[in-house]
C-alpha cells in the first residue's frame, strides 16, 4: 500500500475516538410472551427504558461483576450479574413475572453449558495478539494438543490423525471452503477468517454434536461481531496489513463491518536455502451487514471476495544435508516459472426469527464460487558433490561432483466450481429441555482440468515411469522401452453432487442428586448422489450418524470438575477431492468413510496461590471403515478413491491453562496419538499424520520493570510424519519419516494505550489501544522439513533425499492500532 494511503487513514482515524465500552441488549417478555413496555433497565448508575416492543439497548464500562436491574410496574424486580469485555456486546433476554423473584431458567451459564459440551474457547484478543508467520485462529490451533501442523505457511491443519479434509469451519453458522488446488502453504497466503472481525472462537477436537456437520475431525465455530457504534482498526506489518471498519446506526437496526486484507509472503520466501523472484499477491475484502427490523426479526448478509496471484521464478536453490561425516550438497539452477491464481467469491443470507424466548428459527442460503489456475514449466539442473570437512580452509566447499540430472515438470490445471446451499434451522426450549433441528440441501457443480506430467534425466539418460515394466538398466545397456514422461497425470472432469442432509437432537440440564448433569442426543442423516459425466450413474447413497454427550459436574467441597463421555458414529460423505483417484479419474461410487468415536474427559478449574488454573485431559479412540487412503504432499492430498482400507486412532491430550499475570492466559499442551492404517489387507502401518508426540506452548507476560512492554511465546514441537518417501512409491515399501518439527515465535509488543494503560498524551486520545511491535519468526532458526526431493543418481543406483526446508529465521515489525 502506498504512503499516500497510510497518510490518510492515519488521520481518518485520528478524527474519530470513543471511549472502551461493552453493550447489553435484549427483550423483556412478561409471562404471556409479551412484550413489557417502559420497564426500567439500569447498570453502573446507568438506566434505560424498553420501547413498544420490550427491547432495550445500555452501554457500559467493561468490568467484572456487573449488576443489572430490572424494574416495572406490577412486576416483581430481576437482577442478574455478569462479566463483560471491552467491546463486547451481551444479549439478556428475561421475563418479568408476578409470582417469582427467580429468573426462571431464562438465563443460562454460558461457560458451564461449554464445559459441559466439551468446546474450547480461543479469546479473539488472544488470536489477534500471537505472534505467528500466519498469523490468525490457525495459528493459536496448532498450539493445542492433537492439532497438528508442520507448515508455517499454511493455515491448515490436522486433528487427531485426521488430514486437512476432516475439519468443518463454520462462520456465523455458515459452512466456509478452502481453495482446491492448492500444492503448497505458501500459495495460500490467507485464510478465510478475518481475526479483527472475530468476537467469539469454539473448538471441538472430537465427540462434538450432531447438529455440526459431516466430518470425523473436529469443528471450528467461529462467530464475527456485531458493532454497536462507530469504530475501527488498522494493522500493519511488513508482512501486510489490513483496515476493519464498524458502523452501526443510532437506534442500531443497521451494523455493518467490513475488513480489507493484503498478505504477502515474499519475506518469508526469502529466507529459506532458494534463491527466488517471488511475487505473492493477496487480497481479501469481508463485510457482515445486519438488519434488525423489530426484537422477533434479525437479518445478515456475510460477502467475502478474495483473489491470490502467486508468481513464482525460482533461480538457485542450494541445500546441505547428510552427515558431519558424509556431508553433501545440491545446487539446482532453475529456469522457467510458476502463476497460480484463485479467485473465491462467497454469499450467506441468513434470517432468524424469535417469536417468542422459547423458540427461534433460521434460514441460511449461501452460495461460494471459485475459479482457479495453476500453470508451471519449471526446468531444474541439478547437480551434488560431497563437502569437504577440512577445518584447514575448504570447509564447507563442495570437493566434487557425485551426480548430475535435470527434471522437467509441466502443468495446465484448471477448477472452477459453484456450490450452492439453502438451509433451516429450528431451536426450541421447554424448562430444562431444547430440541434443535435443521434440513440443508447442498448442490456441487465441478469443472476440472488436470494435466501434469515430469521429465527427469540423470546424466541425458531419460528415467522412465517408475511403475513401467520394461526393464531400464541405462547407461550399461540401451533403453528399448517407450519413452514416456516420468509422471504423467492427464483428465478432464466435470461433476454434479447434489446433497440432502439434516438432524435433530434433544438437550437437557439436570441433576442427579445434589449433582449438575447435561445429557444431548442426536441423529445426523446424510443422502447424495453424483453425477460425473463420461461415466456410469451412481447409485444415491445414505448415512445415518447417531450421536451422545454425557456431563456431570459433581458438588464436591472446594472442588470444581466437569467429568464428560461422549462420541458416536461419524460419516464423511465424499468431497468432489476425494472422488478423484490419483490418475485423475473419477469413481462415482466412493463410500462415505467412517468412524467411530469415543472420547472421555476432564476439566478441572482450581488455584494455587490465588492463581486460577484449568486443567483439560482427554483419552479419545476413533475406529474407522470404508477409509479413502491418500498421500500428503505439502498441504497436497490425493486420494485412492477406492474404499479399500480401514484404521484406528487413539491417543491423550493434556492442557494446563493459567492466569499468571491477572488477566492474561497461558497454556502448555501435550498430546500423543498413534494411527494407522491396513490397505488391502496388507497390515497396519503408519498414516500419513501419525504424529505421535506433540508439545505446545501458548505464554503472556510482561516485565515488571516495564509493564508496558508485553512478551508473547508461541512454541511447536511436532515428531516427525511419515511423509519423507516419495508420493509415488508404495507406500508399504518406504516408511521413511521426516525431521522432528520445532518452532517458536516470539513477539514483544510496547502499549502505549489499551484498557489497562492510559495515556494523558493529546495525540493518543483518539484511540482506545496503540501498539507497536516486534516479532522474531523460527527464533532458533531450525531447519524444518516439509517433503523431500528425491535425485535418482542412475550411475550409483540410488536416490537421495533432500530436504525442502521451510521457512528460517524471520524478523517483522508490526503496528496496531484501534479507535
Amino acid at each position: 500500500m502506498k504512503k499516500s494511503t497510510y497518510t490518510f487513514l492515519f488521520f481518518v482515524i485520528s478524527a474519530c475516538g470513543f471511549a472502551q465500552t461493552a453493550h447489553i441488549k435484549g427483550v423483556v417478555l412478561n409471562e404471556q410472551n409479551v412484550p413489557v413496555q417502559n420497564v426500567l433497565v439500569q447498570a453502573q448508575h446507568k438506566q434505560v427504558h424498553t420501547n413498544t416492543n420490550g427491547f432495550y439497548f445500555l452501554e457500559v464500562t467493561p468490568a467484572e461483576n456487573i449488576s443489572i436491574q430490572f424494574q416495572a410496574e406490577n412486576y416483581l424486580p430481576v437482577t442478574y450479574v455478569e462479566s463483560l469485555r471491552e467491546n463486547q456486546s451481551f444479549e439478556l433476554n428475561i421475563r418479568l413475572s408476578d409470582a417469582s423473584e427467580q429468573l426462571q431458567e431464562l438465563v443460562i451459564d454460558k461457560n458451564l453449558r461449554q464445559r459441559f459440551e466439551g468446546t474450547t474457547i480461543i479469546s479473539p484478543d488472544v488470536i489477534r495478539r500471537i505472534p505467528g508467520a500466519n498469523a490468525g485462529v490457525e495459528n493459536i490451533l496448532k498450539t493445542l494438543p492433537g492439532v497438528y501442523s508442520n507448515n508455517e505457511l499454511s493455515t491448515q491443519y490436522a486433528v487427531r490423525g485426521g488430514n486437512y479434509d476432516e475439519n468443518m469451519v463454520y462462520v456465523n453458522e455458515i459452512e466456509v471452503y478452502r481453495p482446491f488446488l492448492i500444492r503448497s502453504g505458501q500459495q495460500e497466503g490467507l485464510s478465510f477468517t478475518n481475526t479483527s472481525m472475530t468476537d467469539k472462537v469454539d473448538f471441538s477436537s472430537g465427540g462434538y454434536q450432531a447438529k455440526y456437520g459431516d466430518k470425523m475431525s473436529s469443528v471450528l465455530d467461529i462467530t464475527y461481531r456485531k458493532p454497536t457504534q462507530f469504530g475501527g482498526q488498522l494493522d500493519a506489518s511488513i508482512l501486510g496489513g489490513g483496515v476493519t471498519v464498524d458502523l452501526a446506526s443510532k437506534d442500531q437496526k443497521w451494523t455493518a463491518i467490513t475488513g480489507f486484507r493484503y498478505r504477502n509472503n515474499a519475506l518469508l520466501v526469502k529466507s529459506q536455502d532458494v534463491e527466488v523472484d517471488y511475487k505473492p499477491r493477496y487480497l481479501d475484502a469481508q463485510s457482515l451487514i445486519t438488519f434488525q427490523p423489530s426484537a422477533k426479526w434479525e437479518w445478515s448478509l456475510l460477502l467475502n471476495a478474495s483473489k491470490n496471484v502467486y508468481e513464482y521464478t525460482p533461480l538457485v536453490k542450494r541445500t546441505k544435508f547428510g552427515t558431519i561425516g558424509d556431508a553433501k550438497e545440491m545446487s539446482v539452477y532453475y529456469e522457467g516459472s510458476e502463476i497460480d491464481q484463485y479467485q473465491t467469491y462467497f454469499g450467506a443470507l441468513k434470517g432468524v426469527f424469535k417469536p417468542n424466548l422459547e423458540n427461534s428459527y433460521k434460514v441460511i442460503a449461501s452460495a461460494y464460487h471459485t475459479k482457479e489456475e495453476e500453470y508451471y514449466d519449471i526446468w531444474g539442473q541439478y547437480a551434488m558433490g560431497n563437502v569437504s570437512g577440512d577445518l584447514g580452509g575448504n570447509a564447507g566447499e563442495v570437493e566434487y561432483t557425485v551426480g548430475l540430472g535435470s527434471q522437467l515438470n509441466h502443468g495446465r490445471n484448471n477448477y472452477d466450481a459453484l456450490i450452492v446451499s439453502a438451509e433451516v434451522k429450528g431451536q426450541h426450549k421447554r424448562g430444562e429441555n431444547e430440541i434443535e433441528w435443521g434440513v440443508r440441501y447442498v448442490s456441487e457443480d465441478v469443472r476440472d482440468r488436470l494435466v501434469e506430467w515430469e521429465m527427469v534425466d540423470s546424466a541425458g539418460f531419460s528415467l522412465a515411469h517408475p511403475y513401467f515394466s520394461t526393464p531400464n538398466n541405462q547407461p550399461y545397456e540401451p533403453y528399448q522401452g517407450e519413452l514416456l514422461p516420468y509422471q504423467n497425470v492427464r483428465a478432464t472432469n466435470f461433476v454434479k453432487i447434489n446433497r440432502l442432509n439434516g438432524f435433530a437432537q434433544w438437550s437437557k440440564r439436570g441433576a442427579i442428586g445434589e449433582h449438575e448433569t447435561f445429557v444431548n442426543i442426536g441423529v445426523r442423516g446424510h443422502y447424495w448422489n453424483v453425477d460425473a459425466e463420461g461415466y456410469e450413474t451412481s447409485d444415491a447413497q445414505f448415512t445415518i450418524s447417531p450421536r451422545a454427550q454425557f456431563a456431570i459436574k459433581p458438588n464436591w467441597d472446594n472442588t470444581d470438575m466437569v467429568f464428560r463421555l461422549s462420541g458416536g458414529l461419524y460419516h464423511q460423505p465424499p468431497s468432489y477431492r476425494e472422488l478423484r483417484a490419483m490418475d485423475g479419474s473419477i469413481n462415482p461410487d466412493v463410500k462415505a468413510q467412517q468412524a467411530v468415536h469415543v472420547v472421555l474427559s476432564n476439566d478441572y478449574s482450581f488455584k494455587i496461590k490465588e492463581t486460577p488454573f484449568k486443567l483439560f485431559t482427554e483419552l479419545y479412540y476413533k475406529n474407522m471403515s470404508n477409509v479413502n487412503t491418500y498421500t500428503l504432499e505439502n498441504v497436497r492430498i490425493r486420494y485412492r478413491a477406492d474404499n479399500n482400507a480401514e484404521a484406528y486412532v487413539y491417543g491423550a491430550d493434556v492442557r494446563l491453562n493459567g492466569e499468571i499475570v491477572p488477566g492474561i492466559e497461558s497454556w502448555f499442551s501435550v498430546g500423543y496419538l498413534k494411527t494407522e492404517e491396513n490397505y488391502n489387507n496388507k497390515g497396519f502401518i503408519a498414516r500419513p499424520t501419525d504424529q505421535r508426540l506433540k508439545l505446545g506452548l501458548m505464554f503472556q507476560d510482561y516485565m515488571p520493570a516495564i509493564p508496558n512492554l508485553k512478551l508473547y511465546l508461541n512454541q511447536v514441537y511436532n515428531t516427525g510424519l511419515p511423509g519423507g518417501s516419495p508420493s509415488y512409491v508404495d507406500p508399504y515399501d518406504y516408511q521413511i519419516r521426516l525431521k522432528n518439527y520445532m518452532r517458536t515465535d516470539a513477539g514483544f509488543s510496547y502499549i502505549f494505550k489499551d484498557q489497562t494503560f492510559t495515556s494523558d498524551k493529546k495525540w493518543l486520545q483518539p484511540f482506545e489501544e496503540v501498539a507497536v511491535g516486534f516479532e522474531i519468526y523460527n527464533l532458533f532458526n531450525n531447519e524444518n522439513a516439509i517433503t523431500n526431493t528425491w535425485v535418482r543418481d542412475v550411475y550409483s543406483k540410488v536416490m537421495y533425499a533432500i530436504p525442502n526446508r521451510m521457512t528460517m529465521r524471520t524478523f517483522n515489525l508490526k503496528l496496531n492500532m484501534r479507535w
